[in-house]
């Protein structure tokens, strides 16, 4: 069990924080009595810090959270990297929480003295946690503060420290990281952030982006950040605008609003999700019935049923497959982000029923979403638990955490470190890490890093293939 030793330094502090299984110690007010605790503090595995601060930014409003990334002192600054997950833990019980520097002085500060200290970055001051934190020497260490009200008033938000570093203290702990290879993006997610990006450049904002330009709530807030702007439909759209449709593909019908509207469009649809385009034009013009594998509502079932919408069938399981019609020739295709084996039973069942039907010429489930299954596979049997990053839009993602599951592993789905449960890490010493193709990369290194947090990391990589794939830039953005 993990020593978690939890340093407040007001007696009503003390009592709010305090929580079973939590040993609390009181240190006194201000920096000298904290500097005296520090040298003399008790056996621990963990150090937390909790208690009430000043707010420096405007923001922090009386009773809400600070949970500090770094405490900076007169003679040292001390980083605290499981940040997020605590942030991530309150911002999910209801707590009004912010995430960022915490500044540690010796004095009360004077109004004009606390707008130069609000210049360097810092969200909040006290006058205790720089020594404590310290004194963690490089043990797992966490500093979270209540943003005092005024004077006479305190704010009641410390009941709910105290479980949240019970379970921070629980997760503590050494680790071993399985990295899944390939992770993260694929040749098509790039290809079609890079053509968002270079429309922005040549023509400047707004662009418009018919839906996500893929799945995943990082790329798009930080497109949208640089002047994209994402929209359901075209008739939010002001005609003769620049517009980009996303990597998951789009019906004709689609093709022949903006046309109308004279919008100037540039295509981001992944050529894979293209392919499944053109092979059901094709199945189309000969008289089959094309039987879709995939999941309703996804936008590349969307726009891949509205190619030859009389001669397509979506199918979600193999029990659909009894309800297609018979009388004429089926073939049948597969959204590209699929599991392999939940598309293959579902196949199978196809040529039970129909011996004569034609798949595709190669496979429609991407080169990426069965690099990435076959990887977490390779790390999933060895770990205690599997962490995909990804958005829950992200169908490749999902697939991902059932093919963990299938495996007979527990996995769980977090866009990034702040959705990490810290009750899922309570024992768990082996980790396998994966993400989506639509999440960025430094998603995984903020995982990792915060894991670090909690004590010392093994990394280990884990690679089942090497991809090389490169896809052409449309006509109209290339350089």
């Amino acid at each position: 069990m993990t020593r978690l030793v939890v340093c407040a330094a007001r007696f009503a502090e003390a009592r709010d924080v305090a929580h079973p299984g939590l040993r609390v110690l009181r240190t006194g007010a201000g920096l000298s009595r904290a500097r005296a605790v520090a040298g003399c503090l008790p056996d621990f595995d963990a150090l937390a810090v909790a208690g009430f601060a000043e707010a420096l930014d405007p923001r922090l409003e009386p009773g809400s959270v600070l949970v500090a990334t770094e405490v900076r002192g007169a003679h040292e600054t001390v980083s605290c990297p499981s940040a997020e997950l605590l942030e991530g833990l309150l911002r999910r019980t209801g707590v009004p929480v912010h995430r960022g520097p915490l500044l540690t002085v010796d004095r009360s500060v004077s109004p004009a003295a606390r707008e130069a200290l609000a210049r360097t970055g810092a969200l909040a001051f006290d006058t205790e946690s720089a020594p404590l934190a310290a004194a963690a020497a490089g043990r797992p260490s966490a500093v979270v503060r209540v943003i005092a009200g005024p004077e006479g008033e305190s704010p009641r938000t410390l009941h709910a420290l105290g479980p949240a570093l019970a379970k921070w203290g629980a997760a503590v702990g050494p680790r071993r990281v399985l990295l899944a290879g390939p992770r993260s993006f694929c040749a098509g997610v790039e290809r079609a952030i890079e053509i968002v990006e270079r429309a922005l450049d040549l023509h400047g904002p707004p662009v418009y982006v018919r839906k996500q330009i893929v799945h995943n709530v990082h790329v798009v807030d930080d497109l949208r950040r640089r002047g994209a702007v994402f929209v359901d439909e075209l008739d939010e759209v002001p005609a003769g605008s620049v517009v980009i449709f996303s990597a998951h593909g789009v019906a004709p019908a689609v093709r022949a609003e903006a046309d109308r509207a004279g919008h100037r469009v540039v295509d981001a649809t992944c050529p894979l999700v293209a392919k499944v385009h053109a092979e059901t034009r094709r199945f189309a013009a000969r008289g089959d019935l094309v039987a879709l594998i995939g999941h309703a509502g996804h936008e590349e079932t969307e726009g891949t049923l509205g190619e030859a919408p009389g001669s397509t069938v979506l199918v979600e399981t193999p029990e659909d497959v009894a309800a297609l019609p018979a009388g004429r020739p089926v073939a049948y295709l597969m959204q590209t982000t699929l599991a392999a084996d939940e598309a293959g039973e579902i196949a199978t069942a196809i040529t039970r029923r129909f011996p004569d039907a034609q798949g595709p010429a190669t496979d429609d489930i991407c080169y990426a979403t069965t690099n990435r299954q076959r990887a977490v596979t390779a790390v999933a049997g060895d770990a205690d638990l599997v962490v995909v990053v990804g958005s829950a839009n992200s169908s490749n993602s999902r697939r991902l955490v059932e093919v963990a599951e299938r495996g007979g592993t527990p996995a769980v789905l977090v866009d990034g470190p702040a959705d990490l449960p810290l009750e899922r890490l309570d024992g768990t010493r082996v980790i396998g890490l994966t993400a989506g193709a639509s999440a960025p990369h430094d998603m995984i290194d903020g995982v990792v890093d915060c894991l670090r947090g909690l004590g010392p990391v093994q990394v280990e990589e884990r690679t089942v293939a090497v991809e090389t794939t490169e896809f052409t830039l449309p006509k109209e953005i290339r350089p």
